[in-house]
């Protein structure tokens, strides 16, 4: 695959160093020392955690970062719209522009973490902590189908949430700057990763059976109708512990910790190499010049 990626690149005369990751938890030094180095562009070829890990090391820096399609599901690559493909995204690279955008930032008790999709308390990251590597590995996104279905039947924790200074509850808060979770399905509608504001998607309700409604709704691209959610917009969003149960998180399809957290909006942290055609859909909106139609 990267063998393939290669070839492209280098044709459109790109000098590249390769630099594989040893393991969780390095792709942010890599991509930290590189810049150091002098690299012009950090690309990378992983899923959403390897992209974050490397987002990590990369915060403030005016060095952009381009994404190859790799990984389980890659939520940024469908939200950009850059398709599976390894080689026609590497020959599609030379089309997209640099962007600067937002970033969340979450406050844990083992210390912040910055991410370019999404936070997830409650259930999805219970979910999350529930998929069995070795099922991952080999069936992808139905480890994660199989590990929310698991849980069909059992009782749900609330915990409490406040959104920019008000107070509710839900058993799972979705702090999103995409549309796209989980590469096939749309839960936040009205956002996008030029946003300077979180959508924030609460779910309310013990009964894990009450989430096959849910479904239904996000299936149906109804969510901000249905009885028992609630959508809001903000810059800042807390969580607050429960006692007596953990209640897990996830940042970018990765577990992080659990509650208490704060999550913010961190402005202007990152560019980010994006095709025009999510430029012209979304930028635009936001008063940002179109790049041109083709290159």
């Amino acid at each position: 695959m990267l063998q393939r990626a290669e070839r492209v690149l280098r044709a459109n005369g790109h000098h590249l160093i390769f630099s594989p990751t040893r393991g969780p938890h390095t792709a942010g030094a890599i991509a930290s020392e590189s810049i150091r180095d002098g690299a012009d562009l950090i690309l990378v070829a992983g899923g959403d955690g390897t992209i974050n890990e490397a987002i990590n090391g990369m915060v403030h820096s005016p060095v952009p970062l381009g994404v190859l399609p790799a990984g389980t599901a890659n939520v940024l690559c469908a939200e950009l719209g850059l398709g599976l493909d390894v080689e026609r995204a590497a020959a599609n690279l030379v089309q997209c522009r640099p962007a600067r955008v937002s970033l969340g930032r979450i406050c844990l008790e083992n210390g912040p973490r910055h991410f370019l999709l999404m936070a997830g308390i409650g259930l999805d990251a219970q979910i999350v902590y529930k998929v069995s590597l070795p099922l991952k590995a080999k069936w992808g996104k139905i480890a994660y189908w199989i590990a929310g279905f698991s849980l069909l039947g059992r009782r749900l924790t609330e915990f409490g949430v406040e959104i920019d200074g008000q107070a509710a509850s839900c058993s799972f808060a979705l702090v999103s700057k995409v549309r796209n979770y989980g590469g096939d399905l749309e839960i936040a509608r009205d956002t996008s990763l030029f946003d300077n504001q979180f959508e924030v998607v609460l779910f309310s309700g013990k009964s894990s059976i009450r989430y096959l409604k849910y479904l239904a709704g996000v299936a149906l691209k109804r969510v901000a109708g249905l009885r028992g959610v609630t959508v809001r917009r903000a810059c800042r969003v807390k969580c607050a512990p429960v006692a007596d149960r953990r209640v897990y998180v996830q940042v970018d399809g990765e577990l992080t910790g659990y509650t208490p957290v704060t999550v913010e909006i961190v402005p202007d942290a990152l560019t980010l190499l994006v095709p025009p055609a999510y430029f012209r859909k979304h930028a635009v909106a936001d008063g940002r010049p179109a790049p041109p139609v083709s290159f």
